[in-house]
């Protein structure tokens, strides 16, 4: 399958951020200080002086680009219109769903996201209702990041990507190999249905934005570092869905089956 365009710019500013991140590492505490260098190793943020910066980058495209966008957006279209946005497009990402659940081999969550692509993409119209949740199926997400962490590979160290945001080499990774799984990105790339796709992308980033918006507005105005929050809450929101994955039987889904934004908002 050719590489999608969207892919290829996840994949490209991932290596830039990662060849960045290697001139800007942060010094290690000295070996005499070894509380200094437990703390050090558990942040897990070796990259930290160009995580900063690109983080900074990131949150003022979002505060004079997506913002504007999202403020309009939430005038001209009501809460339950933006819920039948929100659901539609979460319904398209199905295949990568089911794709990652048979292969962290979670065969029940697997049937549970097959049931809920049949009942919403049929009952729901398409995906515009999500009808399954009422009927006792819960939604989740899975990504391929999620996939090889519930193999066992390790998060390596926290980054922060240009646009996309927190992240870390696995997941950077992840994000790549999910537009290889999506079926619906195939069709419309190779039947040059480019407006399509950017379409379905920037409403996806913005139906994002939107749905994470006043939370994260809450972390900015409450958290004494932005960045140090956001770190942290990231790793453990991944930290989660990995647990999830291993034992199912604990997961808890979100409401109305919305997942996790990993960008910096």
């Amino acid at each position: 399958m050719p590489f999608d365009p969207f892919g290829k710019i996840a994949l490209r500013l991932g290596m830039v951020a990662i060849a960045l991140s290697l001139t800007g590492c942060a010094t290690p505490p000295d070996d005499d200080d070894p509380e200094a260098k437990a703390e050090f190793e558990q942040i897990n943020d070796p990259l930290e002086p160009t995580n900063r910066v690109i983080f900074a980058v990131n949150d003022h495209l979002n505060e004079y680009f997506l913002e504007p966008l999202a403020e309009g957006y939430r005038f001209v279209v009501p809460s339950f219109g933006r819920d039948r946005v929100t659901d539609f497009l979460d319904n398209l990402k199905m295949p990568i769903y089911l794709a990652n659940d048979l292969l962290q081999g979670n065969v029940t969550l697997a049937g549970a996201t097959l049931e809920r692509f049949v009942i919403n993409s049929s009952f729901g119209v398409f995906g515009i209702m999500d009808v399954a949740q009422p009927m006792g199926i819960p939604g989740h997400q899975s990504d391929f990041g999620q996939t090889l962490g519930v193999w066992g590979l390790g998060e390596g160290p926290y980054l922060v990507l240009p646009l996309f945001g927190p992240s870390n080499p696995r997941d950077a990774i992840g994000m790549a190999a999910d537009s290889y799984m999506d079926p619906l990105d195939y069709y419309l790339e190779t039947g040059g249905r480019h407006w399509m796709y950017w379409t379905r992308a920037g409403m996806g980033a913005l139906s994002q934005y939107d749905a994470y918006r006043d939370a994260l507005d809450d972390v900015k105005r409450t958290s004494l570092d932005y960045y140090s929050a956001m770190r942290s809450l990231y790793r453990q929101r991944r930290a989660a869905q990995i647990n999830a994955g291993v034992d199912p039987d604990k997961y808890t889904a979100a409401p109305g089956g919305a997942g996790s934004s990993s960008v910096n908002k």
